[in-house]
């Protein structure tokens, strides 16, 4: 099985390539403006498009996706609340075949709505912007629901997937199951391997207490939040006040 991505230099968001192999069938998955490199890499191997798939509606993740799609003449799929204009809609669960590869999507709001991974053949799992390698996505988009939902899709549903899963995240480098069950701070804490902090800060003014200071994918910080109505909250590092 073929995965390539193509990073962004200043959004460091991933579009990804997934196919069974030279010759064979396979998707594009979103769409950063620098996809070009894939089709070229499609045209070079001989490799039959089937699919364009949107994780999600944020900017970065969706730059000309429906051109791309009526590039080449395939379906683009996405969640029902996405907006872009999919030609079908997938529900949590539904699967596709791309050649010998079966694709089933998963539903993992929390970041957004309308948030869906994608599990390939059982072995590799486009997370996202829900899971990446050492951290985990925000939440302030996510609705009221957003922190549970997150905790929610990370624990109950991606790090529930075999140990040796491979992560291809929506921004920056791919991990494994088995090590952000070990090395992500985010999950740590979740598991009850390491203790909740209980720093006062202020979060866009509003008092709170840093449970979390952790590493964000771009270098730097990412933290969980707890209000005072005992709201919780993954946010940027930039939004937090400390001392």
């Amino acid at each position: 099985m073929i995965v390539e991505r193509v990073e962004h230099p200043d959004w460091l968001s991933n579009a990804y390539l997934v196919a069974e192999g030279p010759g064979g069938s396979g998707v594009l998955v979103d769409a950063n403006g620098l996809e070009g490199e894939l089709e070229r890499l499609v045209e070079q191997q001989g490799i039959t498009l089937t699919h364009v798939l949107c994780t999600h509606g944020h900017a970065d993740h969706v730059v000309g996706i429906e051109a791309l799609a009526g590039r080449h003449g395939v379906p683009l799929l996405a969640h029902p609340d996405t907006a872009v204009q999919a030609d079908e809609r997938l529900a949590d669960g539904d699967t596709l075949t791309t050649g010998a590869l079966e694709i089933k999507a998963l539903y993992t709001p929390g970041h957004c709505p309308d948030h869906v991974a994608f599990l390939v053949d059982g072995t590799g799992c486009l997370t996202a912007d829900c899971l990446f390698k050492g951290t985990v996505g925000g939440t302030a988009g996510g609705g009221p629901n957003g922190y549970e939902e997150q905790v929610h899709s990370i624990m109950e549903v991606l790090l529930t997937l075999p140990p040796e899963t491979r992560l291809h995240p929506g921004h920056r480098e791919p991990t494994t199951v088995a090590d952000e069950l070990e090395t992500n701070p985010f999950v740590r804490v979740w598991r009850g391997l390491d203790p909740e902090g209980s720093e006062p800060c202020r979060v866009r003014g509003e008092e709170a207490t840093l449970v979390l200071w952790g590493p964000d994918y771009d270098g730097t910080h990412k933290a969980w939040v707890r209000f005072a109505d005992g709201r919780d909250a993954i946010v940027g590092g930039s939004q937090v006040e400390r001392g």
